[in-house]
């Protein structure tokens, strides 16, 4: 019999596939969108989601379960102070998921996943370190 085996393995063990979703999450929460492949992005929806209700609910109760969740503290911040407030009048469907080609090494079906109304300055905010062009790089550029 099959029951309770709901979600998708994706070829992880149990550990590895918390710890990816909680991962995509806290990306998902800085970014406000992100670019993953279709069945992940189908199974991170049901996650952020939950933690979109706990933000909503408020309280130190609902921030502690996020951070057991999601475990980046910031995002949690962010997730609480931010997103919670801006979906209070909505009833669920915070994500969107929009298929966006295939990848071109293995041809896996690729998806954006992303949040309903959502801040478009806040995708690729502090995804790492910059390199800053030099005044003579640009003078070629132009040139």
């Amino acid at each position: 019999m099959r029951h309770g085996k709901v979600h998708r393995k994706l070829g992880k063990k149990p550990a590895h596939r918390r710890a990816m979703f909680a991962n995509m999450a806290a990306a998902l929460i800085k970014h406000e969108q992100i670019i993953t492949t279709l069945p992940k992005a189908k199974e991170l929806r049901p996650v952020v989601e939950k933690l979109v209700t706990l933000a909503k609910k408020g309280g130190l109760h609902a921030r502690r379960q996020a951070i057991a969740e999601v475990r980046d503290i910031a995002q949690v911040k962010k997730l609480f102070d931010v997103i919670g407030p801006r979906y209070k009048e909505r009833n669920g469907g915070y994500t969107r998921i929009m298929k966006a080609g295939f990848r071109y090494g293995d041809n896996a079906a690729q998806a954006v996943i992303e949040f309903v109304d959502r801040d478009v300055d806040a995708k690729g905010k502090e995804s790492g370190p910059v390199q800053e062009k030099r005044a003579e790089d640009t003078a070629t550029a132009a040139a």
